[in-house]
């Protein structure tokens, strides 16, 4: 199977299908207010098969005003997906990202998950996610505005509505499009209506987990023979295990060669270093930090809920109130493989990608006590959303309606394993590493190293738990919490004029982060006692192959590794080491925003020139305030810890930061429509929209980082300061489409989008001091590690990492007597560098902490910035038909997304770069089959690679996706009218997830994907 995502023979026949149709798609909906007024009711509940369903979708295109796709509730319980991520991806001009295999959130016309808006029957819905687990890092500490689409099952849902362009009475927040989310009402359904659905899930990737897990749903609805009172219920409950082997690393160093020369602490000083293709002069060239393997063991377990009442007390009026809720938990034990460089190397190799040299050979040669590192993380996420919420519907005469909505809304999203912890991660690792290296040039790490656990380990000469030390505790603890309430009045006035909509809307939104993090030292960095491990919590540690967990991607040496759950190491490691510090890290951090708008919208459908016209125009005026408040520690110094190891104290109290900041906005739309001929609809639709800022750029905070390295050998240290003045992106949308129904349940259209932008946030890095922290590995003259820099360079011995901080430490150990402290250095060097072993017992012995004779250390800061403007234009082509009665079909779509600001990947390390993210093309076919009873779809899928993150890590790289490709099946029968049986296999190729660092070759993470099988039944009462 292709781990690459390669372009297939599947994605050309649909290029060739697609563009043969000479038309394609822009769907189209009606436009109405944000609740179930703007999705035909009746169409919706009348499910006689997926071609029906199809049926009423293409009514609701060619109906519409506004550019919008919908998805009825047949094609969601038909479609091979397990959350409405994955049934929105099936929509032109929809991507979605997927975690652990699962659709999560979603990109609309190359607008990423945070300027989607996503509403629940038409009412603004909270965010809250702190963390994702199956995705690169550790933590998180929330606040962003993307919605977690997998917290929600599809069988709750009747129908999907993706505006993809503005309306006066829609809430804002969506440049790339709002998606509503509809729930089913009582009194619309049959006098008494149930249904219960049972799955069998198989996970192939499963290892400890249980083989087959549940899915459950049922649904119930009734009303009175009067039809004045009604209520609904569903609920639905699904588990799934899960396994999944990753590979990442942590930092490629982007470095520009002087005279054709790489930095001189990657080579060995006698110039024994061998490089093959160097890179030439003024050349951007990158070498990895390091290489790692994890396996994780992932158990999800989703909860949904619904329930809403309805009354009528006289026929033009209805009351309705509803309740819903959903709870996501998903566990994960994460164990690490780690090869850290201490540098200098003895091999590199270097290959060119797009301009730079990128080290795709690593090889380091020790002396038998270098470590390699087994990290072991329990990460634990609890997601919560309930929605309390309220409507009432009059009709007070033939001409005007009236609608009152509101709705208490909270997401909440916190760490939830045994220890309350988000993440709880315990450091260890055995000093046994001769030799290891690294070799990316299959695309991914493979990773080799050879032992010798005489010097530091248990001596049986091989790798075993007897030869692990402990290094350091961490923990996270966030919890984020995000309310919406929310008002929406408005009166719509028919007449033989045309229908005039007038209202007004109020949101207020709180966003709060609590953030608790720690670090505590144990053996440390050094491994002060190898064997501790299994003296202090013997039996814990399990020994494992960690290779035979990887089945697509190429893995090197992993056949021992270890594994346990963090959980059960804290504790009687933690008693082993009674009195050490916790530095702990607390950060509180709210945003308040207050959102008065009003609309008006005016709809009009006459004759124009003989043929059918329609025209809506509507303006919106809104006024935002926001209040950002901050309390955050004060960090007192840096400690240098080891050869590349340093640690932020957090000793110098908090301080408080408010800052307040308002905005306001004239939001018009324009859609006509025309009919021109009996099968052929055109449409022009003009609307400017807003997208704000993601909740934790809005944060007074500023976080310092630590340096990546000793900045004198050419580290930087990264830092954080975000910036509550940030204003919304404003975006101009053009739309224009054609749409061609040739036949009953067919249909071929093509249309052509533009949004030009203002306002994108970028990525706004300077270089400043923060807290006054001072640098205690800078190499200035007059300072300990500017002597130890001299020294090292007279007497020409290797400028590593570990050369450097032993010499400094040596310093700092005999009081500032830089020669006593070079003669004893002298005396342990062995040849050009020290012994790894005394490196190690140096590191064990001494930190260096920053004191007064320290220069001010310059961070890299990364500020968020509204300081661009960008162009987004493409093409959406749909095709869907079917062939006459003989139950086969098919639908098909193609969008091609472009921006007119991409990254240089040889700009400078130096400099901000703006660039859009989340630009790609897609793809979808659909195959369809129904007759007989018999319903079958085969779904493909397809996303070309997209930058999803600029100016990352100290060198300002981007961070990309690779192209994904993945197939879907779902079969089902109806025995008959009550039962009906289903089989589906989801991501059938086995298809996996690769990212990347600046240039294709500088690997910077994949996840390994397996097949999912899932057997239902479903009895329909």
């Amino acid at each position: 199977m292709d781990h690459l995502g390669s372009r297939g023979t599947i994605r050309a026949a649909l290029l060739a299908s697609v563009s043969s149709a000479a038309f394609s798609g822009v769907a189209l909906a009606q436009e109405g207010a944000p609740s179930e007024q703007s999705y035909d009711e009746t169409d919706t509940i009348v499910v006689t098969g997926v071609r029906a369903s199809v049926d009423r979708a293409i009514d609701t295109k060619r109906n519409a005003d506004g550019v919008v796709d919908a998805i009825s509730a047949e094609d969601i319980g038909k479609f091979p997906d397990t959350n409405l991520a994955e049934s929105l991806q099936r929509v032109t001009g929809v991507s979605i990202d997927r975690v652990n295999g699962e659709g999560s959130q979603v990109t609309v016309r190359g607008f990423g998950p945070d300027f989607n808006l996503v509403t629940l029957n038409g009412r603004t819905m909270p965010t809250a996610e702190v963390n994702v687990i199956g995705a690169r890092g550790n933590y998180d500490a929330g606040g962003s505005r993307s919605f977690d689409f997998s917290n929600f099952a599809s069988e709750g849902v009747r129908a999907l509505e993706v505006y993809k362009t503005g309306q006066a009475t829609l809430p804002t927040g969506g440049i790339g499009a709002t998606i509503n989310i509809l729930t089913r009402r009582p009194l619309d359904q049959d006098p008494l209506t149930a249904s219960l659905q049972a799955k069998a899930l198989h996970d192939s990737s499963v290892d400890r987990g249980d083989d087959v897990t549940p899915e459950l749903s049922g649904f119930l609805s009734w009303k009175d023979e009067s039809e004045r009172f009604g209520a609904s219920v569903f609920a639905s409950y699904s588990r799934r295990d899960s396994a999944a082997g990753s590979q990442q690393v942590n930092d490629w160093i982007n470095l520009r060669s002087e005279g054709g020369e790489i930095l001189d602490a990657y080579l060995r000083s006698d110039g024994s270093t061998q490089v093959t293709n160097p890179p030439s002069a003024g050349q951007l060239y990158a070498v990895a930090q390091d290489s790692r393997y994890d396996f994780s063991e992932i158990e999800r377990e989703r909860i949904n809920g619904q329930l809403t009442v309805q009354f009528a007390p006289i026929e033009t009026l209805v009351f309705t109130g509803d309740y819903t809720f959903t709870e996501n938990q998903t566990d994960e034990l994460r164990y690490q493989q780690t090869n850290w460089f201490a540098r200098p190397f003895d091999q590199l190799i270097f290959e060119e990608s797009e301009g730079v040299a990128t080290a795709v050979f690593q090889q380091e040669n020790n002396n038998g006590s270098k470590d390699i590192g087994f990290e072991q993380t329990n990460r634990a996420i609890k997601d919560e959303l309930s929605s309390w919420g309220f409507n009432a519907d009059w009709e007070a005469s033939d001409q005007f309606t009236f609608i009152v909505d509101a709705h208490k809304s909270t997401a909440e999203s916190g760490g939830n394993n045994p220890l309350g912890h988000l993440a709880t991660m315990v450091g260890i690792a055995a000093p046994v590493i001769l030799r290891h290296e690294v070799d990316f040039r299959s695309g991914f790490p493979v990773q080799d190293y050879e032992i010798d656990d005489s010097v530091r380990g248990n001596g049986n000469g091989v790798l075993d738990a007897g030869d692990l030390g402990t290094q350091v505790f961490r923990s996270s603890g966030t919890d984020y919490i995000n309310d919406v309430g929310e008002v929406d009045l408005r009166g719509i006035w028919d007449s033989e004029y045309g229908q005039i909509t007038v209202g007004a809307n109020l949101r207020d939104v709180t966003a709060e982060a609590y953030v608790n993090n720690t670090l505590q030292e144990l053996g440390s960095w050094g491994i002060a006692n190898p064997g501790d491990v299994e003296q202090f919590a013997p039996g814990v540690i399990e020994e494992y192959c960690l290779a035979c967990r990887f089945d697509d991607i190429p893995v090197g040496r992993a056949e021992t590794a270890f594994r346990a759950d963090a959980v059960d190491l804290w504790q009687p490691l933690l008693d082993a080491y009674p009195g050490i510090t916790n530095n702990q890290e607390l950060n509180y951090n709210r945003v308040d925003e207050e959102i008065l708008a009003v609309f008006a919208s005016y709809e009009l459908s006459t004759d124009l020139m003989g043929r059918p016209f329609a025209l809506n125009a509507g303006l919106r005026y809104e006024e935002t305030d926001v209040t950002s408040a901050t309390v955050q520690q004060v960090p007192s110094g840096i400690r240098w810890t080891s050869d590349n190891d340093f640690i932020l104290d957090r000793l110098g109290g908090t301080q408080s930061v408010t800052e307040e900041n308002s905005y306001d906005h004239f939001l018009p739309n324009v859609d006509v429509k025309m009919d021109v001929a009996e099968d052929v609809v055109l449409r022009a639709s003009y609307s400017k929209t807003i997208g704000r800022p993601v909740y934790s750029n809005l944060y007074a905070q500023v976080s310092a980082g630590v340096p990546s390295s000793p900045t004198a050998l050419g580290g930087q240290a990264a830092a954080s300061s975000q910036n509550p003045q940030l204003v919304p992106l404003e975006s101009d949308n053009f739309d224009v489409s054609v749409e061609w129904y040739y036949a009953p349940s067919s249909y071929a259209s093509v249309g052509y989008f533009r949004k030009e932008t203002e306002n994108f946030v970028g990525g706004g890095v300077v270089n400043r001091p923060l807290f006054d922290l001072r640098d205690p590995a800078s190499g200035a003259p007059g300072t300990r590690s500017g002597d130890a820099l001299d020294i090292l360079e007279a007497l020409g011995v290797d400028l590593s990492d570990a050369n450097l901080f032993s010499l400094t430490a040596l310093i700092d150990a005999n009081g500032g007597n830089v020669a006593a402290a070079q003669a004893e250095f002298e005396g342990l060097l062995d040849g050009n560098s020290l012994p790894q072993s005394e490196v190690d017992r140096l590191l064990i012995l001494y930190d260096v902490t920053s004191n007064a004779d320290d220069p001010i250390l310059d961070f890299a800061v990364n500020q968020p910035i509204n300081a661009n403007d960008g162009t987004i234009d493409g093409w959406e082509f749909a095709w869907t038909h079917f062939f006459g009665d003989s139950g086969f079909g098919f639908q098909a779509n193609y969008t091609i997304v472009d921006g007119d600001i991409v990254l240089d990947p040889n700009g400078s390390t130096e400099a901000n770069q703006f660039a859009l993210t989340g630009l790609s093309d897609t793809a979808n076919l659909t195959g369809i089959y129904e007759n007989y009873g018999f319903s079958a779809r085969l779904a493909y899928n397809w996303r070309d690679a997209f930058l999803f993150a600029t100016n990352q890590t100290p060198d300002r790289s981007g961070f990309y996706t690779d192209e994904f490709e993945q197939l879907d099946l779902n079969v089902s029968y109806d025995i008959n009218d009550q039962l009906a049986v289903s089989f589906e296999a989801i991501n059938i190729t086995g298809e996996d997830l690769r990212q990347y660092h600046r240039v294709p070759n500088q690997f910077l993470y994949s996840y390994e994907q397996q097949v999912r099988y899932q057997f239902g039944v479903r009895y329909n009462f």
